[in-house]
């Protein structure tokens, strides 16, 4: 633990590198965390010694910890992840807090990556059914794990698309978190992020409204009568999103903040139709 505390605090932090020592060693021993917290004075078993310098030569270059423990939690679960998707960020749970803060039947999850929106979505509300898609068939692989991991396969549909190519139908909840980080971002961001996760499932290039821009187009078509949208955004997005949205023809839109009060999400809502006398 002060080994690995020492070597990952001038890459990381002191915070972060202290979570994460603790991580490793609970993955390298199988220990509770309740056991790793009470750890110390004794040797560690040779095997558990050797993994978890293993674990901790893998993270000195720059690989994230979600992608070496295999796993990440996110909403209470834990979601399996691989180099073919992002890691679920505690930010991304404000989108589906706003999600479940209303009834919704069928959604759909554009651009799913590890499923964790969707699955989690159809945890909490067991009478509902979605599709959840995305354009790498290998993160698809990943989010159907997770999906039958957490019980809601029977209930999830999968489809490999471009956005909404080959969807069809319509749903009273549509969610995603796009890739939305600018070209100039995406050269500044930690090498856990560049080197390791997926560069289309992060930045579209150019301004990062891409994504928002072909979501927004498909929704006329695809978003029932009263029906809810709600995208995770980046930081100074929420106006253009929120443009684009009211463009579209949503009411209510609205930007919400995170738990740090960053804005995070931008809804908005289909407006019920009314036929002439």
């Amino acid at each position: 633990m002060a080994a690995a505390r020492a070597a990952l605090a001038p890459v990381i932090g002191a915070e972060a590198a202290a979570r994460e020592a603790r991580l490793m060693l609970g993955h390298a021993t199988g220990w509770s965390p309740a056991q790793v917290a009470v750890a110390g004075g004794e040797a560690l078993e040779a095997g558990a010694a050797a993994r978890a310098d293993a674990l901790l030569a893998r993270r000195m270059r720059r690989e994230p910890l979600a992608q070496i423990l295999g796993d990440w939690g996110f909403f209470g679960r834990r979601f399996a992840v691989t180099r073919d998707t992002l890691t679920p960020r505690p930010d991304t749970e404000t989108l589906v807090e706003l999600a479940l803060a209303a009834p919704f039947r069928r959604v759909i999850d554009l651009g799913t990556g590890t499923g964790a929106i969707a699955v989690t979505l159809l945890a909490e509300r067991p009478a509902a059914t979605g599709v959840a898609t995305d354009l790498s068939v290998a993160t698809l692989a990943v989010a159907e794990g997770n999906a039958a991991r957490h019980g809601v396969a029977g209930r999830l549909s999968f489809l490999n698309a471009d956005w909404w190519d080959g969807v069809e139908g319509v749903f009273d909840l549509v969610v995603s978190n796009p890739p939305y980080v600018t070209e100039a971002e995406y050269a500044g961001l930690a090498p856990e992020i560049t080197g390791w996760e997926p560069r289309g499932a992060l930045t579209p290039g150019g301004d990062g409204l891409a994504a928002y821009r072909a979501i927004a187009a498909g929704l006329g078509a695809h978003l029932a009568p009263g029906g809810r949208c709600l995208v995770e955004i980046g930081a100074g997005q929420g106006e253009a999103v929120a443009a684009l949205f009211a463009a579209a023809g949503l009411d209510a839109v609205a930007v919400h903040p995170d738990i740090n009060g960053k804005p995070r999400v931008v809804s908005g809502t289909m407006p019920m139709r009314h036929d002439p006398p």
